[in-house]
């Protein structure tokens, strides 16, 4: 539901959409001023100082739920990345984007900051339609290995806000979200293993939130501290046909452990609360691990990550993670855990602003998974 304004928030907040769209926006500026570093090196810091105006985005899908894909959009900043009384420019966009398995996505979005970049403000309107498997919520025998098959159709809106605390590293927040949403089991309905579910759902509710957030770098972070809170709260008196809250928890820590070495750990732990739609339950959400492939009412989830910068510009990463998801329905508790693990590749392609970008390669029981990765794995504006 929230994945088109989290798409949209995370990449223009993080750089990843401008590097994408360097080679497309240079506005015949010389390259070798713009995208060479001082050692030579293929470097975007340049063009990212003066980038504004509007810019094409293009970025390869490769999530394993969904297949391979591509994303589209088109960004109007207004005023350049590397304006040094602007921590962050304003952002709208549109975008799009499909996959192989049938899935799209469509919406637009605007990041703003107010009060002296005290204030930011995220709004974004999308419609999705996403083809998806159900392997049931929690460990499902019946399921495990012949998923069913489904489409959520999705048209809905968000807004949030969050307020910097005085000179704190605290933040507050408020949004309210409102989707409706269509879902479409291929299989009769005596089918066993089917979820309860209405075809016809409507989800609104209100994301109060706090986060604490000491990071060196908000891309590809060495050091810091990254804490958020959040609970969101659906009822009929904010549009939604039931009542249910979804608490989530993620924490996040980065320490360097030499000149060169750079180790980080993040934790996450998600509830849901009273009855919510089978596909607002939360999943593990771990590199190898398919997307609302591992669900249940309870879910916690760790991952580590190691990164060698071991020569110049090129970094190696390593990174392993374990998730667990739990549920208790009609009485009978269903656990179903996952380990992960794999290696990627870095290049840091815009020193200034600390961006590396790079592949990585997971393994875990299911399949072999690819993931571009433009910034650090663990995006969170």
């Amino acid at each position: 539901m929230l994945g088109a304004v989290t798409w949209f928030s995370a990449l223009t907040a993080t750089g990843q959409t401008t590097v994408a769209a360097a080679p497309a926006a240079a506005k015949g500026a010389e390259a070798g001023s713009k995208f060479k570093g001082e050692d030579g090196w293929v470097d975007v810091s340049g063009f990212l100082d003066e980038a504004y105006g509007f810019l094409p985005v293009v970025m390869p899908i490769t999530e394993p739920a969904v297949g391979y894909g591509a994303g589209a959009g088109l960004l109007f900043l207004d005023q350049p990345l590397g304006k040094s009384e602007y921590k962050r420019p304003n952002i709208t966009g549109v975008f799009g984007m499909k996959t192989e398995n049938g899935t799209w996505a469509a919406g637009t979005g605007d990041i703003r900051m107010w009060m002296g970049d005290k204030l930011q403000t995220t709004a974004a309107l999308f419609r999705a339609s996403v083809n998806l498997d159900f392997y049931g919520i929690g460990e499902d025998p019946i399921l495990a290995n012949d998923p069913l098959r489904y489409n959520l159709d999705v048209t809905g809106g968000v807004l949030m806000g969050k307020y910097l605390l005085g000179k704190s590293r605290w933040m507050v927040g408020m949004g309210y979200v409102y989707v409706a949403t269509d879902v479409t089991f291929k299989a009769p309905e005596a089918t066993p293993g089917l979820p309860d579910f209405t075809s016809e759902t409507n989800v609104g509710g209100i994301l109060p939130s706090i986060t604490y957030d000491t990071r060196d770098n908000i891309f590809t972070p060495t050091k810091g501290f990254f804490l958020e809170a959040t609970m969101a709260v659906f009822a009929s008196g904010f549009g939604a046909d039931e009542d249910y809250q979804r608490g989530n928890l993620v924490a996040m820590y980065f320490r360097p452990l030499g000149p060169k070495l750079f180790f980080g750990l993040k934790g996450q732990a998600t509830a849901t609360f009273g009855d919510p739609p089978f596909f607002l339950q939360p999943y593990v959400q771990l590199r190898g691990a398919p997307a609302m492939r591992y669900q249940g009412q309870e879910v916690a989830q760790a991952e580590a990550e190691l990164r060698w910068q071991f020569w110049k510009r090129v970094s190696v990463v390593g990174f392993a993670g374990a998730g667990k998801a739990w549920s208790d329905i009609q009485g009978i508790e269903r656990d179903r855990s996952v380990v992960t693990g794999g290696a990627g590749l870095r290049y840091e392609i815009a020193r200034k602003y600390g961006i590396h970008a790079g592949l990585d390669v997971a393994w875990g029981p299911d399949d072999t998974a690819l993931y571009i990765q433009v910034g650090g794995a663990w995006a969170r504006p």
